[in-house]
C-alpha cells in the first residue's frame, strides 16, 4: 500500500517476515508522512532499516522493552551520502521549523533513530559522532 509519494508499507513491516497488525497502521501513516517530509528537505531516497517491529523479533534484536518500535512510531534510517549526525542535525532544524513532529532523535554510528513520539528525546549511542 503506497502511504506517500515515496514509501510503500512495506518498506515499514517488521523484517522477520510477519505481518503488521492493522493497528499499527495509523501510526505507521503517521510516520511516513514525517519521514517524506525529511526526503522531500534532503532530495534524497530514505532507506529504512528497521520500522515495526513484533515483539519477539524487536527482544531477539536487544530492542528496549517500550521502544516505539512496537506500535510502529520508530524508523531507524540512513541517507545516502549524508552521515548520521548530519540527518540528526537537519531532523532537529525541521522539528525547529515545525515542518515535522517531535520526537525521539537516537544517534548511531551507522544509522539515526527517529520517533513521532510527540515529546523531546535526544541520545548519542555513537562512537563517531558527539552533540
Amino acid at each position: 500500500m503506497q502511504l506517500t509519494e515515496n514509501f510503500n508499507s512495506s518498506e515499514f513491516q517488521c523484517k522477520d517476515g510477519s505481518k503488521m497488525p492493522e493497528n499499527i497502521l495509523k501510526n505507521i501513516k503517521e510516520l511516513a508522512k514525517n519521514l517524506q517530509i525529511i526526503r522531500d528537505f534532503v532530495c534524497e531516497p530514505i532507506n529504512i532499516n528497521s520500522a515495526y517491529r513484533n515483539a519477539i523479533y524487536n527482544k531477539q534484536i536487544g530492542g528496549a522493552n517500550k521502544s516505539l518500535h512496537l506500535v510502529g512510531k520508530a524508523a531507524d534510517i540512513t541517507i545516502k551520502g549524508l552521515t548520521p549526525k548530519e540527518v540528526y542535525n537537519i531532523i532537529i532544524i525541521l522539528i525547529k521549523e515545525g515542518k515535522i513532529s517531535e520526537g525521539g532523535i537516537g544517534l548511531y554510528n551507522s544509522f539515526l533513530h527517529y520517533d513521532i513520539r510527540g515529546t523531546k528525546s535526544r541520545w548519542d549511542l555513537s562512537t563517531q559522532f558527539n552533540f
